[in-house]
């Protein structure tokens, strides 16, 4: 097959790197790419919003599968075009994608779905949204309803600071993103992340894992996209992971469907494990960056089987095969994200962690020129590692971290504390 990757992150290099080992595929190409996937993947000039040159590009080149990176093509329609021309495509339809588009209509489905998450609000007015918090009182959430690249989350500690979130998401400060908010009921427990294919009528989980969203250690700091990851996550026992299966995604499934929107693709939900169980705090539609990297890390079987049968709905039958090893991967960010950072530092010496210490080197934000690497982004690398637990792990990609030169980036030094916490006690 001839199959096209569209992203330029880190979730598009893992994904390349998985697909392109799969003895189904002939040419493997990514649009636009990034300074890495250009070693596993022919990296094209494409715009992923201009979906005609998208269309056009997978008549020219004779591309039989196309598999979307990222949530804005998603939830553009992306999907939908490509399969008005007979394309075939692994990601949902517009109508689907509102589950990452808007939070309010993923909070509605839980509503009448009976789906376990946290009480909420939805609001178009900032007096409306306001009148709410001075209700419900602090700590409490306050999210923007549209996409916001993983930062329109404001944990509030106080009414106050939560009026203040408000303005600054009807001020503009999201953009488009802040035009509605959700305030929701501030959930206590331990965070984690559940991947589940769907073919739009069958279900099919994949592995666990648990990211760290705060931008300094001990999860501290304002949210970015994600500072780092690791798989398996221990509070997602087999019994809370059934659980999640039934309350949670297939309720989703029965209401996409029941809604004319049978959704095809990933599940990606971010959960909180309360002392009442699994709760829903949010969904994506795509797989996750960067807990994509620790699950293409420790899936052992062909990844291109899985993402075809799911977007032609004959998941049945289908089981994915993981390794017993944990992965964890450190994000290497430019100073200052997830504020304002320089772009086009050098990075060097990536060949060489590799070789020391076996870990595997994921791009989001590179680009070569001329024999260089520069940084062009926020998050630029992903370091991954496997250990068979997440201790060692851990160790491994530190190793490796350490052995990268780059002056101008920084990682958090505890990815994965709570795992090792719990090995080590």
């Amino acid at each position: 097959m001839n199959i096209l990757v569209l992203g330029s992150g880190g979730r598009e290099h893992a994904l390349c790197w998985k697909i392109a080992r799969s003895p189904m595929v002939e040419m493997l190409y990514c649009a636009p790419g990034n300074g890495g996937i250009g070693d596993v993947a022919s990296c094209v000039e494409l715009d992923m919003g201009d979906h005609n040159a998208v269309i056009n590009f997978c008549r020219e080149m004779e591309i039989d599968f196309v598999v979307v990176g990222p949530e804005a093509p998603l939830v553009a329609g992306l999907v939908d075009d490509l399969d008005r021309e007979g394309i075939l495509a692994f990601g949902p339809t517009k109508g689907g994608a509102q589950l990452e588009g808007s939070k309010g209509f993923t909070k509605d489905i839980c509503a009448k779905y009976n789906i376990p998450t946290a009480a909420y609000g939805r609001f178009d007015s900032a007096d409306a949204a306001k009148a709410y918090v001075s209700q419900q009182g602090a700590p409490i959430v306050v999210k923007a309803d549209g996409l916001a690249a993983g930062k329109g989350v404001i944990i509030a500690q106080s009414v106050e600071e939560a009026n203040a979130a408000i303005d600054d998401m009807f001020a503009g400060s999201f953009g488009t993103a802040g035009a509605e908010v959700v305030v929701e009921e501030f959930m206590t427990g331990e965070e984690a992340s559940f991947f589940a294919l769907s073919d739009g009528e069958n279900t099919l989980a994949l592995a666990t894992a648990q990211d760290h969203k705060a931008v300094g250690e001990g999860d501290t700091g304002p949210n970015t996209g994600g500072m780092g990851a690791y798989s398996p996550a221990p509070v997602m026992t087999d019994a809370v992971c059934a659980r999640v299966t039934a309350e949670i995604i297939e309720p989703t499934v029965k209401a996409m469907a029941d809604m004319g929107h049978p959704y095809k693709g990933v599940f990606f939900a971010g959960l909180m494990i309360t002392n009442e169980g699994p709760k829903l705090i949010e969904y994506n539609c795509r797989f996750g960056d960067p807990e994509c990297q620790v699950l293409m890390t420790r899936l052992t079987s062909d990844i291109v089987p899985l993402l075809i049968a799911a977007a032609k709905g004959e998941l049945a039958g289908h089981s994915p095969e993981w390794s017993d090893d944990a992965a964890l991967t450190v994000v290497m960010a430019a100073k200052g994200y997830p504020g304002k950072y320089d772009k086009g530092s050098e990075i060097s010496d990536l060949a060489a962690a590799e070789a020391e210490t076996g870990a595997h080197i994921f791009h989001a934000g590179t680009k070569r020129k001329e024999e260089k690497l520069l940084a062009t982004g926020g998050r630029v690398l992903n370091v991954t590692a496997t250990g068979k637990n997440v201790t060692e792990a851990q160790a491994r990609a530190y190793a490796a971290v350490d052995t990268i030169t780059w002056p101008e980036g920084f990682c958090r030094r505890d990815i994965g504390w709570r795992a090792v916490a719990r090995e080590t006690s």
